[in-house]
């Protein structure tokens, strides 16, 4: 027990004191999420409008597809993006493997079909509020995504903090594409599972309180969203 008090008190120590590596650390690691989040919900959130709105053939099929994507297993991906990324691969000449830039397209392919069917939800809603009034008023396709998304932007930003807290806890995906190289690709939870390998739990320790708090604090604004967003149905 008291290995454990002193494992925390040295990691706490190493928070408030600013450590270099540390914080080297948990701003890649911000980086790489933050982007991913960015250019996922710039795919992800059009196209799971686009999907309520439009009727089409296989359109079903196309949806239960999207859901299915969303428990794609990290490791995958990884191993898809890495056979991509290496140099027989197609995109092999850009010498995105061992980059950041690698482990934001794997986040961008994990998180993308989990924002995009949370958004499909959210303005199938909407659209089943608003169809009548916005057909009246004889919008377009393209009108009548933009104003589902500017109505269910709160709700739309509960799907953009989820896509967000499964990023930034994601090892498996990372681990391949980044190869977790010293201040270059390493991020939390590869820095984590390095650090524990190593015996040095009290800097594991430090960046696991960091990803637990990033965590929290994701999950109380999406309560806080939710919460709101109900309220103002009332």
């Amino acid at each position: 027990m008291n290995g454990i008090a002193q494992g925390l008190w040295d990691a706490w120590w190493l928070i408030i004191t600013f450590d270099a590596d540390l914080y080297e650390i948990i701003f890649l690691s911000l980086q790489v999420t933050v982007s991913a989040v960015i250019i996922a919900s710039i795919i992800g959130l059009p196209m799971g409008a686009w999907l309520a709105v439009n009727r089409f053939k296989f359109r079903r099929f196309v949806i239960a597809v999207l859901n299915a994507l969303m428990g794609l297993p990290p490791v995958v991906v990884g191993l898809f993006v890495y056979m991509a990324l290496s140099r027989a691969g197609p995109l092999g000449g850009f010498g995105l493997l061992f980059s950041p830039s690698a482990m934001i397209i794997a986040q961008v392919i994990i998180i993308t079909p989990l924002i995009a069917s949370i958004s499909h939800q959210t303005i199938r809603d909407l659209w089943a509020e608003y169809h009548d009034l916005l057909i009246s008023m004889n919008a377009t396709r393209m009108q009548r995504i933009k104003a589902l998304l500017w109505d269910g932007k709160r709700a739309l930003l509960t799907a953009t903090l989820a896509g967000f807290g499964r990023a930034i806890g994601e090892v498996g995906a990372i681990m391949i594409v980044g190869g977790n190289i010293e201040h270059a690709t390493r991020v939390l939870t590869t820095a984590i599972a390095l650090e524990t390998g190593k015996g040095n739990f009290a800097f594991a320790m430090g960046l696991g309180l960091v990803l637990i708090m990033l965590s929290l604090l994701v999950n109380l604004l999406i309560h806080s969203l939710s919460k709101t967003e109900r309220a103002s149905t009332w």
